[in-house]
């Protein structure tokens, strides 16, 4: 059985230490791959001051857990973890983990592009960005579409 974790959380969390925990005590993982996105200082050629994620909760997990659980069914994943932030954030702060573990690395590399597409597109978060002069709440785009689109429907 594949361990999963997920976790909504204002707190940040710490890349390395994760990867570890999902992988501590097993000889069967020969890949890991992690994914941090990272809040940055510009979005479409415009500054951002900080951004603010908001989610509904319980919702949110839910749809995130049904992705890991198409992600397990599609590859042979031998873990998974998942760390999204809610809150405010400014620019260097970790916002999103993915880590995915497998016996080879092209199922855990695959995985993780499946998950984050699918969590960039599907997962009941809206964002605030701010920015000197104001705010606005960011509509979803054509390219993160596309981007889950090549995962087809399973």
């Amino acid at each position: 059985m594949m361990a999963a974790t997920i976790r909504l959380q204002p707190e940040d969390f710490n890349a390395s230490e994760e990867a570890a925990r999902l992988t501590r005590g097993r000889t069967d993982i020969g890949a890991v791959v992690t994914f941090t996105g990272v809040c940055r200082d510009h979005e479409g050629g415009r500054g951002v001051s900080a951004m603010t994620l908001e989610h509904y909760p319980g919702m949110a997990e839910e749809e995130i857990a049904r992705h890991v659980a198409e992600a397990e069914a599609r590859w042979p994943l031998l873990g998974v973890t998942v760390i999204h932030r809610y809150g405010r954030m400014t620019p260097g702060d970790n916002i999103v983990l993915v880590v995915t573990a497998s016996a080879h690395r092209q199922a855990a590399f695959e995985a993780a592009s499946f998950l984050m597409d699918y969590l960039k597109t599907q997962a009941p978060f809206w964002k605030l960005e701010e920015r000197p002069g104001g705010h606005d709440w960011v509509a979803a785009k054509d390219s993160d579409d596309a981007a889950a689109a090549r995962w087809g429907k399973s």
